[in-house]
């Protein structure tokens, strides 16, 4: 299991929080996730073999936030 923190920025309320984790959370292989606004942040357990940061960050930022390690 690897962990992942990265950067979120656009993030204003706990709408966009949950937005973020959403579309983390559909990615294969996501075993936990939690955006934080007032970090503007998103940390993300996840098994390697199933899914790259990079598809995680792609992820993030087809949501319409920008995302970045």
């Amino acid at each position: 299991m690897e962990k992942i923190t990265l950067q979120v920025e656009g993030m204003s309320c706990g709408h966009c929080e949950i937005a973020v984790q959403e579309a983390v959370r559909s990615l294969p292989g996501i075993k936990k996730v939690k955006a934080n606004r007032h970090k503007k942040s998103a940390a993300a357990d996840y098994d390697a073999a199933q899914v790259t940061p990079e598809e995680i960050i792609k992820a993030i930022n087809d949501t319409g936030y920008k995302a970045r390690r």
